[in-house]
């Protein structure tokens, strides 16, 4: 059953990032975006002067002027070859820009997972089990609280306090002489202030349904001991849903926190993606495009796995 889950999920993959890709791919395909891609390459003041004839001689010489299917193939087989095309505004190959994006991308994410799904599920499991009391109230007033606040304005007060006020850290995080351990902590405490939130109060509503259950109730009344019956039995099933969510988190990681990224000035993946579009650098906004949707299906195909493994009436169904 395991293995027909996977492959069913491997076509699926397949299918939707041959979509997206031919989607993508049509976007882009607009005269509009054929002679923003010359004047990126060429200069705006020679494609002002080319004539109609050259024009046309150099979407030849690009192969922009084929049949929309062959430039379709040739542009696939390019990026399955490796080639993501040439990005005009940082002067690189977008192949190696877009590797030494995500890898910081993939450093601040490590360190955010690393603090935030600890903090996240052991708080959201001591709310679930004492629904109702102080401890529970006063755990979801902080998670509301933490995540109705943009992370612009905790990035801002943080900065103001930490960096600003005691001075104990840079204020942005430059990468101008490579990477530094401290650049990271301002971002990481922004995103975990802001996202920790989420993944508490999910675990929470699910501890506290748990809790609650039948086979929970019959387990204490055979005289089991408390904690034996929360970690042992309640536990597993209560982080069925959140482990979807957690899963699901990699999607915001790599492309919802522009706003992180631009403000403290980290070379990540959001900041390479918002530089791209505002140029616009279409061949690295496609590239970048290409490698969230990938990102967002493997990790829906890892949640779905996940699941199986955590509920077993999916797995033995």
């Amino acid at each position: 059953m395991m293995l027909k889950l996977i492959l069913r999920r491997l076509v699926q993959m397949f299918l939707i990032m041959a979509v997206a890709s031919l989607l993508l791919f049509a976007i882009f395909d607009t005269p509009e975006f054929k002679k923003r891609l010359a004047v990126q390459e060429l200069g705006g003041f020679a494609v002002s002067a080319l004539s109609e004839d050259s024009y046309q001689a150099w979407l030849s010489e690009r192969g922009l002027d084929a049949p929309f299917y062959i430039r379709y193939t040739n542009w696939i087989g390019s990026i399955l070859q490796g080639d993501l095309g040439f990005s005009y505004e940082k002067n690189r190959e977008v192949g190696p820009l877009l590797l030494d994006r995500l890898a910081n991308t993939g450093i601040l994410a490590f360190f955010v997972f690393a603090l935030m799904i600890p903090l996240s599920l052991v708080l959201g499991v001591l709310a679930g089990m004492k629904e109702g009391s102080v401890q529970d109230r006063t755990i979801s007033f902080i998670s509301v609280f933490t995540t109705s606040i943009p992370e612009i304005a905790t990035a801002i007060l943080l900065t103001v306090v930490l960096s600003l006020g005691l001075g104990w850290l840079p204020a942005k995080s430059a990468m101008i002489r490579g990477f530094e351990f401290q650049q990271l902590i301002l971002p990481v405490l922004t995103l975990v202030i802001y996202d920790f939130g989420y993944v508490a109060r999910m675990t929470r509503a699910s501890m506290a349904e748990v809790m609650t259950s039948q086979y929970i109730r019959t387990a204490i009344l055979k005289g089991i001991p408390y904690r034996r019956v929360v970690m042992r039995h309640a536990l597993r099933n209560a982080l069925i849903a959140p482990f979807t969510l957690i899963v699901l988190q990699l999607n915001w990681l790599l492309s919802g926190v522009v706003v992180v990224e631009v403000f403290f000035e980290y070379d990540g993946f959001g900041k390479l993606l918002l530089e791209a579009a505002l140029f616009p650098d279409v061949e690295v906004v496609q590239a970048c495009t290409l490698v969230a949707v990938a990102v967002a299906v493997v990790s829906q195909i890892i949640s779905d796995i996940g699941y199986t493994f955590l509920n077993p009436r999916i797995r033995f169904a």
